[in-house]
């Protein structure tokens, strides 16, 4: 179970799919590449059919102890639920956004959808501003006892928003359906240190000490780059929760990249593993297809040097 591996004291690391990676065979084969390479947590969108192919990775891998699946769910103005859309009318097919778009999730213009993760990369290079963000939530009362049943280690909320209404519902929700370890993701793109700290507090104060993981977001989905300043939001926000002494496990995650682990440690953080999600997928895309060993060579190097 996950709760006893985490007491195990072993460092792990986590594989983020994308929360908002609807993609089955895409995740398929991300479990099953990294599971091979040592990854023990696999984070994915809170979607039955995702939560199938995760597990069919897991299958074909064909290593089952301490491997962990778990599930994001997103709130009212998180950047993990959005999606990517192209007014045509606007759209001049210029192929910036296909360019910048890490999962190869735009064919201008036309937006394969399953594929966005919801990024703004493509909105950000549009000359034409004929892109926007919008929200695509899941009705977690109906979803997550569905995930629940088919079996799930972790359920994560994202918990970096304004919206402090979305934020509790949810977490009552995951709380009085899901009993085993859960994950609360949190930045300080929209709150301060001291709101970040209170809100923690808050949602950990209705659980058992050492049933919480608490996922230190640098910035969401900006680990592209494989560099010590990419990661360092990350590695602050750890010492953060760190210096605030909660009875929590922690994970670094938000521009998390080979150099994570070593930042993490020159700074004196004591964290329970690494989460990567970007540089992960990144660094194996032009190998997963054609070069399974090349690809499995490289997620193992990040694996582990992220353990150490």
């Amino acid at each position: 179970m996950l709760k006893e591996f985490l007491e195990s004291n072993k460092k792990c690391f986590k594989l983020v799919c994308g929360a908002g990676n609807e993609c089955a065979e895409d995740v398929e084969k991300l479990v099953s590449l990294y599971s091979s390479a040592g990854a023990e947590i696999f984070d994915i969108c809170a979607k039955p059919e995702i939560l199938s192919a995760a597990k069919k990775g897991l299958e074909k891998a064909g290593i089952y102890d301490n491997r962990f699946i778990c599930v994001s769910v997103g709130m009212k103005g998180d950047p993990h639920i959005f999606k990517a859309g192209i007014d045509e009318k606007k759209c001049v097919s210029c192929g910036k956004c296909e360019e910048v778009c890490p999962n190869d999730a735009i064919a201008c213009p036309k937006i394969n959808r399953s594929r966005c993760i919801g990024c703004g990369k493509c909105k950000n290079v549009c000359p034409n501003a004929s892109i926007d963000m919008y929200e695509c939530d899941v009705d977690l009362n109906i979803v997550l006892p569905k995930l629940v049943e088919m079996g799930i280690d972790c359920v994560e909320l994202h918990a970096t928003s304004e919206f402090d209404e979305d934020i509790w519902e949810k977490w009552e929700i995951i709380n009085n359906c899901f009993d085993g370890v859960v994950s609360i993701c949190i930045d300080r793109l929209n709150l301060g240190n001291k709101q970040v700290l209170d809100r923690l507090k808050k949602m950990i104060s209705i659980r058992k000490p050492y049933s919480t993981i608490i996922q230190a977001d640098g910035i969401p989905m900006s680990g592209s780059n494989d560099d010590y300043k990419t990661t360092l939001q990350a590695v602050a926000m750890a010492e953060i929760i760190q210096d605030a002494n909660l009875p929590v496990y922690i994970l670094i995650s938000g521009g998390t990249n080979s150099k994570t682990s070593e930042l993490a440690k020159m700074c004196d953080i004591r964290c329970s593993g690494i989460a990567v999600g970007s540089y992960a997928r990144k660094i194996v895309k032009p190998y997963i297809e054609a070069d399974f060993s090349k690809a499995l060579e490289l997620a193992k190097k990040l694996v582990d040097v992220s353990k150490l």
